[in-house]
């Protein structure tokens, strides 16, 4: 008989005085009736692969795999059949990469905004990491891959803060210039802060992401790429977050898109 093994996540448990148990991924534990079967035996069977012996032993093997706790591959990565499309600073997308990969999507680095259309286009998402602040303009073309159904995700440094920008995935989320005009309209050093992301500035002196800092900035937007494969509720898609680099403190900030403005009538007219 073929031999079988766990599905991962799931683990056997030699109870003292009370038998065989198994732990399921969730952490429910359950208990198991080897029945004649030898606890060392299906034990032995389903962790290391020896050989089954016996019709019982084959039973209790096809319980465990009718309940879901034999598995032979990985189990499905939640951003299986998705790409992820990283550009920017390489001390942000190489974790950042290295997460998406191991949730199971496919990674390109590319050094400039690449188009995607087609159907692929909605199994796509773009992240930009930047380890300063993003230039007034080179955010804009991509403020349009939503509405092609592609989604977008951001992330920049302004001094001591880390700025992580709401996903968008669909047309009418928040851009980036979304977020710029909403920050603008926040505070009264408005001008001083427009100066700021147009370049009039000394250069910048940190402190910059360490690797720890890189590390929570990659695992917060994979984990915003994971509410985009499962669906991207609106949470995600409204939430602006701040990294302090200097204790890796997050805060959240609701964002909401800023509404079209009708142009102003032609002069003399009201």
């Amino acid at each position: 008989m073929t031999t079988a093994r766990l599905a991962p996540g799931v683990a056997l448990v030699t109870v003292p005085d009370r038998g065989l148990a198994v732990r399921t991924p969730d952490g429910t534990f359950l208990r198991v009736d080897t029945g004649q079967v030898s606890e060392a035996a299906l034990v032995g069977h389903l962790t290391t692969g020896a050989p089954a012996a016996g019709p019982e032993l084959a039973t209790l093997t096809e319980a465990f795999a009718a309940a879901g706790y034999l598995g032979r591959t990985r189990p499905a990565g939640p951003l299986d059949g998705r790409t992820v499309v990283v550009l920017g600073d390489t001390g942000l997308t190489g974790p950042l990469a290295r997460y998406a990969e191991a949730a199971g999507a496919a990674v390109h680095h590319h050094t400039a905004l690449p188009e995607v259309a087609g159907p692929e286009a909605a199994r796509t998402a773009v992240v930009w990491c930047l380890d300063q602040p993003a230039p007034t303009t080179a955010w804009r073309p991509a403020d349009r891959l939503p509405a092609h159904g592609t989604a977008w995700l951001r992330c920049h440094r302004e001094g001591a803060h880390a700025w992580l920008e709401p996903l968008a995935c669909a047309a009418g989320d928040v851009t980036s210039a979304h977020v710029r005009l909403r920050r603008l309209a926040a505070t009264p050093a408005h001008r001083e802060l427009a100066a700021y992301w147009a370049g009039h500035r000394t250069p910048d002196t940190g402190p910059g992401h360490t690797e720890a800092s890189a590390a929570l900035t990659a695992a917060l937007l994979t984990g915003d790429l994971i509410a985009w494969a499962g669906g991207a509720p609106l949470a995600p898609r409204r939430r602006l977050r701040r990294i302090d680099l200097r204790d890796l403190s997050v805060s959240e900030h609701p964002v909401l898109p800023v509404p079209e403005v009708a142009p102003l009538p032609p002069s003399g007219r009201r």
